[in-house]
């Protein structure tokens, strides 16, 4: 099914709405399960021929998005060969991250995303999966405020005991210098983390060659000044520097939130 597929088509059971996002890999549509009743999203290879490269890709997805189960991880509801094209069926989100950014949200809104994002990426590294491609679009809102991270089209399985080497793929705003050389680990998914939280706090995106301060961190060090030094050690060039996987900067994010907290009491009873 090419990116132009219109609205109302039918893919096996499902009923095409409408196109959400385009990627790299593929379409993701929003449709109808016509049998269970339900709206689904869709992602749709984008390739015409569903050649060995195609199906290892979306094969690789599937395969990780089934062996994460964490409420902050978008399920996978199944993976299929729908006319000759790989499918991955995902539940439907509200919008996703990016979209939700351009409207107003206050800094204990912005903590709690950050918070629930780090969560989700401890358990994917817990079970040695490097995203390799966090960033807004890849993280879904959900009712309530629920946030999940999807989009495992790019992840990487870590040996335990050998670094993992690839081609430099991700996005760029987001993705770590040793990424880009294809020697992506767990402290690059913080440095994309650290970048995401970053923005969420100051409504800015760091630039190359992430000198600071920061564009934005007035913004930071004015309303959540908390949060500063573990931002500064997430986005460290150096990955050595930074924290060595989402875990540690969760724990270092929990610590600071609590700190944020009893201020904010404090001020709220002066």
């Amino acid at each position: 099914m090419s990116s132009s597929r219109r609205s109302g088509k039918r893919l096996g059971k499902y009923k095409v709405l409408r196109r959400i996002a385009d990627g790299g890999f593929g379409t993701v549509y929003k449709a109808r399960d016509t049998i269970e009743g339900v709206d689904v999203a869709l992602k749709v290879s984008n390739v015409e021929d569903l050649n060995a490269s195609v199906l290892s890709d979306f094969s690789r997805e599937a395969k990780v998005a089934a062996t994460l189960e964490h409420p902050n991880i978008l399920p996978l509801k199944n993976a299929d060969v729908l006319e000759g094209t790989f499918v991955l069926v995902y539940r439907l989100g509200d919008e996703s991250l990016a979209s939700r950014m351009r409207r107003r949200y206050t800094v204990d809104r912005a903590l709690d995303w950050s918070e629930q994002l780090l969560q989700g990426l401890s358990h994917a590294h817990e079970n040695d999966v490097i995203h390799c491609d966090i960033k807004p679009d890849n993280i879904i809102l959900f009712p309530g405020n629920k946030l999940r991270l999807g989009d495992f089209g790019l992840a990487k399985v870590k040996a335990k005991t050998r670094s993992v080497t690839v081609s430099g793929s991700g996005t760029i705003g987001y993705m770590a210098p040793e990424q880009a050389l294809g020697r992506p680990s767990p402290r690059s998914d913080v440095f994309a983390a650290g970048i995401t939280v970053f923005r969420l706090l100051s409504g800015k995106l760091p630039r190359w060659p992430f000198d600071w301060p920061l564009p934005g961190l007035p913004r930071v060090q004015d309303k959540a000044p908390e949060f500063v030094t573990l931002l500064r050690r997430a986005l460290k060039v150096d990955a050595r520097q930074r924290f060595e996987d989402a875990s540690g900067m969760l724990a270092a994010f929990q610590s600071a939130r609590a700190r944020y907290t009893r201020r904010k009491q404090r001020e709220a009873g002066s």
